[in-house]
């Protein structure tokens, strides 16, 4: 191996020192050319088709975009003096789209002006607007197709003509969407709320109020407005949830209250309500006596006496008639002595001045009606539920419905109309639905099933036992019988051997008498 390597070596040394300079230099120059070609092309190559994703922005919401984008790690680019930014080809699409969920831009309008580029020359005005809105309508579409829960849409766009005259009204464009909505899917406030954002930024001059969005089944959806008061839809749904909890919680409390007396299966009640949802602020200056007793309060008292006694003059005489009389001031007479009284009192009263700022609950019961039917104790006779618990009843439900409907509406009625909004039926239940009570016994099948269970169980046992013994007999009726052979190593027994077994256990049982045997043997010898 070393060797093949060595004559590559002085190959390709003999072939470069063969060469001359100019072919040398022209070598490695060719050399160099290729490979900075390869990275040109590769980088030109790498490089992002950029399209224009929004015009006409200001600079804050040109900066602010630019910092979503840079949190995202795509890369962008500003031009025409910050009032549009270039993002990748690729990525455009999904850019409007995750923009627009967040509510971004609050200005300017998606560029489709790369559509016309390839316009020719001899396109008028007309069909150049033509070809635009419809290219706006065919990418528009595209654009909510790609988000969630829609399967396919259709976008219709009206933009307004150009008017050569100089107007105060502007001219606004509509715009109406159709979804095929996924089945089973819903939207969320907030994606609808972006999908109206989205078609309201796509075409210049609209605003959400002119845009329409159903589904294919001809549901409306309609955006949050910009106060954040619910819509029409929303409110008629919240007002009739307020409406049928009021009925569902008068119900259940008449269910409650009769059902404690004639018994839960014998009572049915309905509830209907009447439900007023104006919400009234106003305000109230009012103007009353301090109390029954003093109708005022003298905030200040002036009194004015004056008096006059003279001798040779009495007032007298016409007040200001005569020719140089003064006016309002009464002639003279001189004749006799006079005198002259004047009394006047000046009071300045002032009362109760009561502000009120009054904003009233919208949710007055200003209507009710109840229906209760009762079924008597004794089905088949509806005498059995005497009048007495009736009129009972029917006075117990007016009693309701004076105390829940709203003050304001109850002065109103009078005691008939009070008395026709109950309704208390006596008759049998035929579809009455059979409830069991609580405590209630196992059923009768239950202990049915249990012992048929319990007899298979049983039979079970017997059967595996009984197979266990018949195996058993067949394993001892194959085990081979084998015969007692004698010991082969077993000797016949001698008599020595038989008193040396017996001293042998003399001595294990009775340790005393063989010490006493051996001694009288031992003695003897």
């Amino acid at each position: 191996m070393n060797e093949k390597l060595l004559q590559i070596k002085n190959r390709i040394l003999d072939f470069w020192n063969g060469r001359t300079n100019i072919q040398k230099v022209l070598m490695i120059g060719s050399f160099v050319f290729v490979i900075a070609l390869i990275i040109i092309v590769t980088t030109y190559a790498s490089r992002p088709n950029l399209v224009p994703l929004y015009t006409n922005l200001t600079a804050q919401e040109t900066g602010q975009i630019k910092e979503q984008l840079d949190t995202k790690g795509i890369k962008s680019e500003i031009r025409d003096n910050g009032t549009t930014i270039y993002v990748p080809e690729s990525q455009a699409d999904v850019l409007m789209v995750e923009l627009a969920a967040e509510g971004i831009p609050n200005s300017g309008n998606i560029d489709y002006s790369f559509f016309g580029q390839n316009a020719g020359f001899g396109m008028t005005d007309n069909e150049f607007r033509v070809m635009e809105t419809a290219a706006i309508q065919t990418e528009l579409a595209k654009l909510i197709s790609g988000i969630d829960g829609i399967e396919n849409a259709n976008v219709m766009i009206s933009q307004p003509e150009e008017n050569v005259f100089l107007s105060s009204d502007e001219q606004t464009a509509t715009a109406s969407v159709v979804i095929k909505q996924e089945q089973g899917y819903r939207f969320t406030s907030e994606q609808i709320q972006s999908l109206y954002h989205l078609v309201s930024k796509s075409v210049p001059n609209l605003p959400t109020e002119n845009i329409v969005i159903m589904n294919q089944m001809f549901e409306y959806f309609e955006p949050e407005n910009s106060n954040n008061t619910p819509s029409v839809g929303e409110t008629y749904v919240q007002q009739q949830s307020i409406k049928e909890d009021i009925e569902k919680d008068l119900q259940r409390e008449v269910q409650k209250m009769l059902g404690t007396i004639m018994g839960y299966d014998k009572v049915v009640v309905s509830v209907t309500t009447d439900v007023d949802f104006t919400k009234e602020n106003r305000e109230e200056n009012i103007v009353q006596p301090v109390s029954e007793d003093l109708e005022s309060i003298a905030v200040s008292v002036e009194k004015i006496e004056e008096t006059y006694t003279g001798n040779g003059a009495v007032v007298g005489g016409e007040v200001g008639t005569g020719q140089g009389d003064i006016p309002n001031v009464a002639e003279i007479d001189d004749e006799d002595n006079g005198n002259y009284e004047r009394t006047e009192e000046r009071i300045n009263s002032d009362f109760n001045r009561i502000r009120k700022e009054i904003s009233e609950s919208p949710y007055k019961i200003r209507d009710l009606g109840i229906q209760v039917m009762v079924e008597p104790p004794n089905p088949d006779d509806d005498t059995s539920l005497p009048q007495e618990r009736i009129d009972d009843i029917q006075q117990l439900l007016t009693t309701m419905v004076r105390t829940t409907v709203d003050d304001d509406f109850v002065a109103q009625m009078s005691d008939e109309e009070l008395d026709s909004k109950v309704f208390v039926s006596v008759q049998k239940f035929n579809g009455k639905v059979e409830f069991q009570p609580e405590g209630v016994a196992i059923p009768t099948w239950v202990y049915i099933a249990a012992g048929i269970l319990f007899t298979l169980l049983v039979i079970a046992i017997v059967l595996i036992m009984r197979r266990r013994r018949l195996n058993q007999s067949e394993v001892e009726e194959e085990l081979p019988v084998f015969e007692e052979l004698p010991d082969l190593s077993q000797e016949p027994e001698t008599e020595g051997m038989a008193r040396r077994k017996q001293l042998e256990k003399l001595a294990k049982e009775k340790p005393d008498e063989f010490a006493k045997l051996l001694r009288s043997w031992l003695a003897d010898d």
